[in-house]
């Protein structure tokens, strides 16, 4: 069987980063996706369609290809007042390279890292915490079977709307 729309596929991979490995998948654990679905990066998905079983792979995703380059409006300062609750900032919330969970004046949910902490404002870095970078893959195929009608309605354990397009991570479950 090869891999094409609407087959769960299960593979083992590693990403690099400017030669340091950022995130391992093993056979033992492997990364399961509904191909096609939007679960992982387009290009990634390309890069392992119509392969089998036992394949391997290895190629890199620009930066563009990825997450994007990153966007100087995504880094942001913000009054440091608004993380008080009952009138205190909790010890260790404010700390350089937190990821705190935010909302935007929509209502959107994202994530954003702390870049700087200033007298009064915090520096927050909004950008996908892979923007900017290429990234090299490298590994196998481990499982390739038909998609239950269910699975494509709902998806695999909850995938649908958290696809690393829309800040889930890298090809990839290591983000989340």
């Amino acid at each position: 069987m090869k891999i094409d729309k609407n087959k769960v596929v299960s593979l083992s991979y590693t990403l690099e980063v400017d030669g340091d490995i950022v995130e391992t998948v093993t056979t033992d654990k492997p990364l399961e996706f509904i191909f096609g679905t939007g679960y992982l990066l387009p290009k990634f998905e390309e890069n392992v369609s119509n392969m089998s079983i036992g394949d391997s792979f290895d190629f890199t995703l620009t930066a563009s290809e990825g997450y994007g380059e990153e966007n100087p409006d995504a880094i942001i300062e913000l009054p440091k007042d608004i993380f008080k609750i009952n009138g205190e900032i909790e010890e260790g919330l404010l700390t350089v390279g937190n990821i705190l969970p935010m909302q935007d004046s929509d209502g959107n949910r994202l994530q954003g890292s702390i870049d700087e902490i200033r007298e009064d404002v915090v520096v927050m870095n909004f950008n996908h915490p892979l923007a900017g970078a290429d990234l090299h893959f490298r590994g196998n195929i481990v499982g390739i079977r038909e998609a239950t009608e269910s699975e494509l309605l709902h998806g695999l354990m909850g995938e649908r709307g958290t696809s690393c397009g829309e800040g889930g991570c890298s090809g990839c479950s290591g983000c989340n």
